[in-house]
């Protein structure tokens, strides 16, 4: 068996690296929604955590200067831990869109999946749900599928994640009427595109029982986050043969590239060592994009969350986060039917306590965990950035306005499918940072 051959494979009928895109069935169930603002929505989200001190307020000087304003400026003992990173070009992206400081998440646990099923179904979960059950609510993956119109197939819809584990389960809902049939195009890139995938497979395979024992053993390593989820890969999920095709193509010009080693070091760090998952996962973000210019495209990134035992190691993956979101940016204003028509949407999952904790990392800083009873766990920003005909620039809003069940609702509106949700969803469009 050739060695694209079994890529392409193992990639589509194992099911584990993209959670295969869905037919919508046939027939509208809806009238047709609203206008548009634009035709394009990529939501960024900050997981992991991120503390309104060393973001926005910039208590340790400034760590995001791809999005907020101003150069780079880190305390002296931070700086000395810092990995270098290129210039960007152009100004930051605050001065490009509308910045609310100080955003809230409001209600509910503050942890990781608690504050991502918010950001993702625009509701607030008011207990700590159990890792194996998909939402109570439609994710705006969901909304967006099956309250377009026209209907809108799985190839606008994508959803980037950290890994296979628990974020597959955030891409659908249980909730009457929607479920696998609008989800979307669920990829995690630390999984399928690693040295170990690409150091087992560098050369073409002969199959004999060995290569066969290798085989199935890459399958069950790919498939092994929706096993320990205790998903079923069988749930109904369609795709057309258009569709299927075009992502195969898609994942085999990737693992050609992968395997050549154009991935390494895509964009051009001093050291390849720099690139993080983070990065990794915008990249592949910007390589879907560009592809398949989708409509609707969220990325998942989650480097910070070490916060809870290594402050300075935060930060570095906090200018890492904020350098890629940027670079994002930038290679949206050079993708044709992107460029100028697309709006970009920044937030933190959830905030982080103002008290360290016990652990000291190498420069002797408390670790930070994010825990309910914080305040601050609760303290977030939101940055939305679009061409100045649609979105008001360098715009500041100081005072408490927004919170993260306030994101859907905007999407929605963006995206034009909100006549159907306005009446069911708690949140308000963020009417604020629009022309």
């Amino acid at each position: 068996m050739k060695r694209r051959s079994f890529i392409r494979n193992a990639a589509l009928t194992g099911a584990g690296m993209i959670a295969a895109p869905y037919i919508l069935p046939g027939g509208r169930l809806f009238a047709a929604s609203g206008s548009r603002i634009a035709n394009h929505v990529v939501f960024c989200m900050f997981a992991g955590g991120i503390r309104n001190l060393d973001s926005v307020q910039k208590a340790d000087g400034n760590l995001m200067c791809g999005l907020l304003t101003g150069t780079e400026s880190l305390s002296a003992d931070i700086a000395s831990q810092m990995h270098p990173l290129p210039a960007l070009p152009g100004a930051s992206l605050q001065t490009q869109g509308t910045l609310f400081k100080e955003f809230r998440y409001k209600s509910g646990p503050s942890g990781h999946y608690n504050g991502h099923t918010t950001a993702i179904t625009g509701r607030y979960t008011d207990n700590s749900l159990s890792l194996l059950e998909r939402p109570p609510y439609p994710t705006v993956f969901e909304m967006y599928r099956k309250h377009s119109s026209p209907d809108k197939s799985a190839m606008n819809a994508w959803w980037i994640s950290h890994t296979n584990e628990l974020y597959p389960i955030l891409n659908y809902s249980t909730y009457g009427g929607y479920g696998p049939d609008f989800g979307a195009n669920q990829l995690s890139p630390t999984n399928l595109f690693n040295s170990r995938v690409r150091d087992a497979y560098s050369n073409p395979l002969s199959i004999d029982q060995a290569k066969e024992a290798d085989l199935k053993q890459i399958r069950d390593f790919m498939d092994g986050g929706f096993k320990s989820s205790g998903l079923n890969l069988n749930s109904g999920i369609a795709n057309t043969e258009a569709d299927r095709m075009a992502i195969q193509q898609f994942l085999d010009a990737m693992y050609t590239e992968h395997y050549a080693g154009q991935h390494n070091n895509p964009w051009g760090m001093s050291n390849p060592a720099i690139m993080n998952g983070d990065m990794r996962n915008v990249f592949y973000a910007e390589k879907v994009m560009q592809q398949f210019k989708p409509e609707l495209l969220v990325v998942n990134m989650f480097g910070v969350d070490v916060c809870h035992s290594d402050f300075t190691s935060y930060c570095n993956n906090l200018r890492k986060a904020d350098w890629a979101v940027n670079h994002l940016w930038q290679t949206i204003q050079n993708t044709p039917g992107m460029a100028n028509d697309t709006i970009l949407i920044i937030a933190p999952e959830i905030g982080r306590n103002a008290q360290e904790n016990t652990i000291k990392d190498i420069n002797g800083r408390g670790g930070l965990d994010h825990t309910t009873d914080d305040s601050m766990s609760r303290e977030l920003f939101c940055l939305i950035v679009g061409p100045p005909s649609m979105v008001k620039q360098n715009q500041v809003i100081n005072q408490v306005e927004g919170e993260s069940i306030d994101i859907v609702p905007t999407i929605a509106r963006i995206l034009g499918f909100d006549t159907d949700l306005q009446q069911s969803l708690p949140g308000q469009h963020l009417g604020a940072a629009f022309v």
